[in-house]
C-alpha cells in the first residue's frame, strides 16, 4: 500500500468527518460534542467547546440565526435541534472566569476600523495572536448594531460582560472616531481590516459592478496588499446573520496573519466556512420527538428541558460498518484509523508491528463494502496486508500453520479422490462438494452424489478435494496458486465438465480465479431440476442465514428460498441477509486467529431470531450449533437426516478429518467396488471429555497427541512426573510445540493433558530433555 491508496482508502471513510451542523456553521461550532456534554451533565465542557470557536458567547448564543440548523439530520424528519438553546444553557450555566491565551507581542501592528462582530472578531483574534491591535469606531461603545437589539432578546449586561474581554488583549480602542479616509492608516500599520465604506486620497480600491469594492472572498484581501475588507465595506447592501460576522472577521483575521509572516492568502482554506457534510448518518429507526420549547423563553432551557432537548439529537457519526461487525467493533476505532494502522504495520523495519492482530482478524467477508457509503472493503485490506506479510516474510509462520496443515490434510491422499461415474468413461458434470461438507456430513456428500447420477445424464464425475481457501484467506499466494492449479489440472483430466459445488466458497474462489471453468451451485442445480424423493422432516418456519462468500449471488440466494417452499417450510428473513448477511466466524480463519472475535461474531449472529436457522455452508451450520444454536444445513432438511429431527453435533477438528478419510474410503468401496487399506496406526489412547475440549479449544489434533506419544516412547525422550506414573514429553513437528501429559498402559495411553506452545525448545549442551 504505497501513500497515494492510503489517502484514497482513507478518505472512502467519512467516519471522522464532521456532521451537517458543524458544516453548516461558519465558524464550526463543535455542536455534536456540546451536546454530548449537556447529555453527560457536563454543561462546563460543553461552554469550553463554545468558547473555543465564539468569541462572544453570551452575545451569539442568544442572536444566533442557527445556519447550523440546515445541517441537522433530524430535519430530514421533524424540527431539528434547537442548537442554540442547547448553546445558551451552556453560557448560562458557566460561572468561571473564561481562561484567555494570548501569545508574545509582536511587533508588527493592525488597524481595525469598525466595532461591529466582524471587525471587533478580527481585533479578538489578531490580539489573542500577539499582535498590536488599534480599534477605531466612530461611536462612543462597541458593538455597532447589536445595541439595537431588544433588551429582552439581549441583554446589556450580556454584551459588557463579552466585550470585557479586550482589557486581556494587547488592544488600543480610539472611540467617538471617524475615519474618513484608509491612506491615513497605511503609513502607521502594516495591515488595515475595514468594515466600513470609507474613501481613499490617492488611489481607489478596485470595484466590483454592484459598486462595493473587488474583495477576494477566500482571503478577504483588496488590490491593496495592506487592506483587507468585510462587513458594509465589502458589500454596501448585505443583510449579515450574525454567525457569518463572527466567521467574516475570524477569517479576516487568518488572512492578516498570513500576510504578515509572508504566508500564502489562500493555501488549504478549503475547509473554512460553510460546506456539506460528508457524512450520511441513517434515519431508520429514527422516532419523531418534538422540539423542546423553554418554559421561560427569557432566561432559556431548565437542565431538565436541556437534557430532554440534547436526547432528541443524534450525535450524528457513521460507524455503519462497525454497527454490524463485531471485529471492526471490536478493536474500538474504526476504518480509517485502522487503514493507517495497517499501513504503518507494514511500512515498519524493526520494532513491534501492533497491528498484526487486527489483521489476520478479520473474515474477509465484504460486509463493511455493503453498508460503508465510501464502499471501503477492509477484508480487502486485510488480505492484501496479509499477502505482503507472507511475501516479505513478516507473517507469524504459528498464525496459519493449523490451517494450512488441515489443509495440507484435504489435498493430501488421505481424501483426495477423482472418478468418473461408475460405468462411465467421461463426465458431463463434476460433483465437488468441498472439504468442509466431507468433514462435517460425510453421509450427505454420498447420498447427493448418487442423486445427481441418476438425475443427470452425461456421467457425473466426482472430485474429493479442497478449493485452497485457507491459503488464500491465509495470504500465501503461492500455495493457494499450487492448489487451485492441481485443481484444475485434475478438473481437465475429467475433461473439464461442468462443475457443480456444494460449498459457497468453492462456488466464489473458482468464479473469480477459473474464469474459464463453468460452475453452478448445488442449490440452483436443485432448483432446477428437482429435489430428492426423500422422507423430509416436519415442516416449520426456519430463519435463513445467508453465506457471505456469495452474498452477491442473488440467483442462488432465490434457490434457497425455492428449495425451502418447494419442501412445505416457511422461513424468516435476518435483519443482515442476502448481500448484507454476516459471516459465521469462519471466514478468513478468523476462528483461529482471533477466537474471542469469533465468538462474539458467532453470539450475535445465534441471537437474531428464536427460530431455529437453516444454512446452505457446513462451517456456517457447525459453528452456530457449536454455541448451541439448533442450525440445519439445507441437506440435512432435504435427506431427513437425525439433525432435522433435532440432533445437534458439531464435529471437532480430529473427527472432521477421520470423517474426510472415512468418507473417500466409502466412496471407493460402495460406488466404485475398490478397496482402499486404511493407514495402520494401532495406537489407543484413552483421552477423558475434558481432556478432549482442551485439546479442540488449542487446536490439537489426535494426530498430534499419537505423534508425541510415539516420538516419546521411540527415543525415549520424557520425563517422569513425580509421585506419579505419568509422563511429560514434547515433539514439535513444524511451528508448534506440542506438549502432552500421558499415562502407558497395558493396552493403550491415557491422554492426562495436552498443550502447545510457538517457543523452540533446545536441549541443554545436546543432551536430552
Amino acid at each position: 500500500m504505497d501513500q497515494k491508496t492510503l489517502r484514497e482508502r482513507e478518505a472512502r471513510c467519512i467516519q471522522g468527518n464532521p456532521p451537517g451542523c458543524i458544516t453548516r456553521c461558519p465558524i464550526h461550532v463543535d455542536v455534536r460534542g456540546i451536546v454530548d456534554s449537556i447529555r453527560k451533565g457536563n454543561p462546563a465542557e460543553g461552554f469550553a467547546l463554545y468558547h473555543r470557536m465564539v468569541p462572544f458567547p453570551r452575545i451569539i448564543s442568544r442572536i444566533c440565526d442557527m445556519p447550523c440548523q440546515q445541517g441537522c439530520t433530524r430535519k430530514e424528519i421533524e424540527m431539528p435541534i434547537f442548537i442554540s438553546a442547547l448553546e445558551r444553557f451552556c453560557v448560562n450555566q458557566n460561572h468561571t472566569a473564561i481562561a484567555i491565551t494570548v501569545l508574545p507581542r509582536k511587533d508588527k501592528k493592525v488597524a481595525v476600523v469598525g466595532a461591529g462582530l466582524s471587525g471587533l472578531t478580527a481585533a479578538w483574534e489578531l490580539g489573542c495572536k500577539g499582535y498590536i491591535v488599534e480599534l477605531f469606531e466612530a461611536a462612543d461603545r462597541l458593538g455597532g448594531s447589536l445595541w439595537d437589539i431588544s433588551e429582552k432578546m439581549l441583554p446589556r449586561q450580556a454584551i459588557l460582560d463579552d466585550f470585557s474581554v479586550f482589557a486581556k488583549i494587547p488592544l488600543k480602542i480610539h472611540y467617538d472616531t471617524r475615519i474618513r479616509f484608509l491612506d491615513s492608516l497605511l503609513a502607521d500599520f502594516d495591515a488595515v481590516y475595514a468594515t466600513i465604506p470609507l474613501e481613499m486620497n490617492e488611489f481607489r480600491l478596485d470595484a466590483t459592478a454592484e459598486g462595493g469594492i473587488k474583495v477576494d472572498p477566500v482571503s478577504l484581501a483588496t488590490s491593496h496588499k495592506k487592506i483587507f475588507a468585510g462587513g458594509s465595506l465589502r458589500s454596501p447592501i448585505r443583510a449579515d446573520s450574525p454567525i457569518a460576522l463572527v466567521a467574516e472577521g475570524k477569517k479576516a483575521a487568518i488572512s492578516i496573519d498570513r500576510f504578515l509572516q509572508n504566508a500564502s492568502l489562500t493555501a488549504n482554506r478549503e475547509n473554512e466556512g460553510l460546506s456539506n457534510s460528508l457524512l450520511c448518518p441513517s434515519t431508520k429507526g429514527i422516532v419523531p420527538v418534538s422540539m423542546v420549547a423553554a418554559a421561560d423563553p427569557v432566561n432559556g432551557y431548565t437542565k431538565e428541558e436541556a437534557l430532554q432537548e440534547a436526547g432528541r439529537c443524534l450525535l450524528c457519526e457513521c460507524m455503519e460498518c462497525v454497527k454490524v461487525c463485531e471485529y471492526l467493533a471490536h478493536f474500538h476505532k474504526f476504518p480509517k484509523q485502522y487503514v493507517r494502522e495497517i499501513y504503518n504495520n507494514l511500512s515498519i523495519v524493526m520494532g513491534i508491528h501492533r497491528a498484526n492482530k487486527l489483521i489476520n482478524s478479520c473474515s474477509l467477508c465484504g460486509l463493511c463494502e455493503q453498508v460503508c457509503p465510501g464502499k471501503l472493503n477492509m477484508g480487502e485490506i486485510c488480505h492484501q496486508a496479509r499477502q505482503r506479510m507472507v511475501e516479505t516474510g513478516k507473517m507469524p509462520p504459528s498464525v496459519y500453520e493449523f490451517a494450512l496443515r488441515d489443509m495440507q490434510f484435504s489435498t493430501g491422499d488421505e481424501f483426495l479422490l477423482t472418478r468418473h461415474q461408475p460405468g462411465h468413461t467421461t463426465s458431463r458434470f463434476v460433483f465437488y462438494p468441498g472439504c468442509q461438507l466431507a468433514a462435517s456430513a460425510p453421509g450427505h456428500v454420498k447420498d447427493m452424489y448418487l442423486y445427481l447420477c441418476s438425475k443427470l445424464t452425461g456421467g457425473v464425475g466426482l472430485m474429493l478435494g479442497c478449493c485452497g481457501a485457507p491459503a488464500d484467506w491465509s495470504g500465501n499466494k503461492a500455495l493457494f496458486q499450487e492448489t487451485m492449479q492441481a485443481m484444475q489440472d485434475t478438473w481437465r483430466s475429467l475433461g473439464a465438465p461442468k462443475v457443480v459445488t456444494a460449498c459457497p466458497t468453492c462456488y466464489s474462489l473458482f468464479k473469480q480465479y477459473v474464469p474459464d471453468m463453468p460452475v453452478e451451485t448445488l442449490w440452483t442445480l436443485l432448483d432446477r431440476i428437482g429435489l430428492p424423493d426423500t422422507k423430509t422432516s416436519t415442516s416449520k418456519k426456519l430463519a435463513i442465514h445467508d453465506s457471505c462468500t456469495t452474498r452477491l449471488d442473488a440467483e442462488l440466494q432465490e434457490s434457497i428460498r425455492h428449495l425451502l417452499e418447494k419442501m412445505g417450510h416457511s422461513f424468516e428473513e435476518l435483519s443482515l441477509n442476502r448481500k448484507n448477511t454476516v459471516c459465521c466466524g469462519y471466514g478468513g480463519l478468523m476462528f483461529l486467529t482471533n477466537q474471542e472475535v469469533a465468538n462474539k461474531v458467532i453470539d450475535r449472529r445465534i441471537h437474531e431470531s428464536e427460530a431455529d436457522y437453516v444454512v446452505y455452508c457446513s462451517m456456517c451450520r457447525d459453528n452456530f450449533v457449536g454455541q448451541g444454536k439448533q442450525t440445519y444445513h439445507l441437506l440435512d432438511i432435504i435427506f431427513g437426516s437425525t439433525a432435522a429431527n433435532g440432533a445437534l453435533h458439531s464435529p471437532g477438528f480430529s473427527e472432521r478429518q477421520e470423517n474426510k478419510a472415512r468418507l473417500k474410503r466409502l466412496l471407493l468401496q460402495e460406488v466404485w467396488g475398490e478397496r482402499m487399506e486404511k493407514e495402520n496406526n494401532d495406537m489407543k489412547l484413552i483421552i477423558s471429555e475434558e481432556v478432549l475440549r482442551i485439546m479442540e479449544s488449542r487446536r490439537i489434533l489426535i494426530d498430534d497427541v499419537k505423534q508425541v506419544i510415539t516420538h516419546a516412547e521411540s527415543t525415549g525422550e520424557k520425563m517422569q512426573t513425580a509421585g506419579s506414573g505419568s509422563y511429560i514429553a514434547y515433539f514439535q513437528p513444524a511451528n508448534i510445540t506440542y506438549w502432552i501429559e500421558y499415562e502407558a498402559k497395558a493396552d493403550g495411553f491415557i491422554v492426562r493433558n495436552a498443550y502447545c506452545h510457538r517457543l523452540t525448545i533446545i536441549p541443554e549442551n545436546g543432551g536430552r530433555k
